[in-house]
């Protein structure tokens, strides 16, 4: 491609055809659907922005493709806090984007939001929980894309063939055995193993967990490993994995679990409860609604359940009660919103933001789980 379609079609070529290069790709590949980063001004800056409208220009998508989280919720920015400075510098972003042809849908959860790919299908999402989530739960291919290339993905409606695109490459690696996870820890057994097993995948023995707990499982373990994938024993599975196809084996008790978790609970101090990430689902959207409703708030911190607009819009009645305990909010998430300019110490439910806030958002972070949290704002 010499440019006769495009510069920006040239452009994703080119990145593309880096890419599968540097990773000793065969071919390019056709892609279902295309997931993109680098949505919030905090992330991407000044430079970014320029780097979008130039793209702007002429580019253009040729599959569905969605966005990850904004800094800030489209119609409720200023109760967040967020300034008018930073809403301008979002706000092109977002129209940057428009203007290429991606879909509104700015959300880390765009499985939930009416873009639930197939098993076998390949994808170019960028967003590292969903990532893992659609490849280890609904069986598609995808790898962690960069910002980047999932655009130059969306644009050409290929991406390169490596990686998890490939059946040898998506082999576990690492056999963790996993005893005695509480429901309500399962974040925190997704933030262990992650750091357990690093860049590997994981066939992890000893999960029993529907959906939601997987979306939650699953973005810990990429947060604090580069896992992207990890396998399981489903039903129906007859034979279960033998220790001596890894190259090692990792047992996870009670104990190791009660101790990272007695290490991210941090203070009892907080100015914000943070609750959402990843983007709620409709089922704890009303989970969390039926423990709160006949409760009263507590008005001693702000709190924000943070969720996709497709999600907030199916669930009314749920939103309804959650308003009266704090914020609902969409196309954000505590991660990428400005936080440290309005908060110091925050409390989530998220082993993702556990590992992510600290630092991202300069939080001095609790990690409670979700119940506790609830009970926390109300009375």
């Amino acid at each position: 491609m010499k440019g006769e379609e495009g510069t920006a079609r040239m452009k994703a070529m080119e990145l593309l055809v880096a890419l599968g290069d540097i990773y000793g790709a065969e071919r390019l590949i056709e892609i279902e659907s295309a997931q993109v980063s680098g949505a919030s001004f905090k992330t991407i800056g000044d430079a970014g922005i320029r780097w979008l409208e130039d793209f702007a220009t002429e580019g253009r998508v040729s599959v569905p493709a969605m966005v990850n989280p904004l800094g800030m919720d489209l119609t409720r920015w200023r109760s967040m806090g967020v300034s008018s400075q930073f809403y301008e510098k979002q706000m092109r972003i977002a129209q940057a984007y428009g203007a290429m042809g991606l879909l509104p849908v700015y959300s880390c959860t765009p499985y939930l939001a009416g873009h639930r790919p197939r098993d076998g299908q390949h994808l170019a999402w960028a967003e590292s929980s969903a990532t893992v989530f659609a490849n280890s739960v609904l069986g598609a291919r995808t790898n962690r894309e960069g910002g980047p290339s999932a655009l130059a993905a969306a644009i050409l409606g290929k991406t390169a063939e490596y990686g998890l695109h490939l059946d040898e490459s998506r082999k576990p690696k690492v056999l963790v055995r996993l005893e005695s996870v509480p429901t309500h820890l399962i974040p925190v057994a997704g933030y262990l193993v992650g750091k357990a097993v690093g860049n590997r995948i994981p066939h992890i023995d000893g999960l029993n967990m529907i959906a939601d707990q997987h979306k939650s499982f699953g973005a810990a373990i990429a947060a604090t490993g580069a896992v992207s994938m990890y396998t399981f024993r489903r039903k129906g599975d007859r034979i279960p994995p033998k220790s001596r196809s890894f190259e090692e084996t990792i047992v996870l008790g009670k104990t190791e679990l009660m101790r990272c978790a007695e290490g991210l609970r941090g203070g009892d101090d907080w100015d914000l409860v943070a609750i959402g990430c990843p983007h709620c689902s409709p089922r704890e959207l009303r989970s969390m609604a039926s423990v709160l409703k006949g409760r009263k708030p507590l008005k001693n911190t702000d709190v924000w359940f943070c969720t996709s607009r497709r999600v907030f819009k199916t669930c009314p009645e749920a939103v309804a009660i959650l308003r009266r305990f704090g914020r609902v909010l969409c196309d954000t998430c505590m991660v990428v919103a400005p936080i440290e300019e309005m908060y110091g110490r925050t409390a989530t439910d998220s082993g993702k933001a556990a590992a992510y806030l600290p630092s991202l958002g300069r939080q001095k972070t609790s990690y409670r789980p979700t119940r506790e949290l609830l009970e926390a704002i109300s009375r």
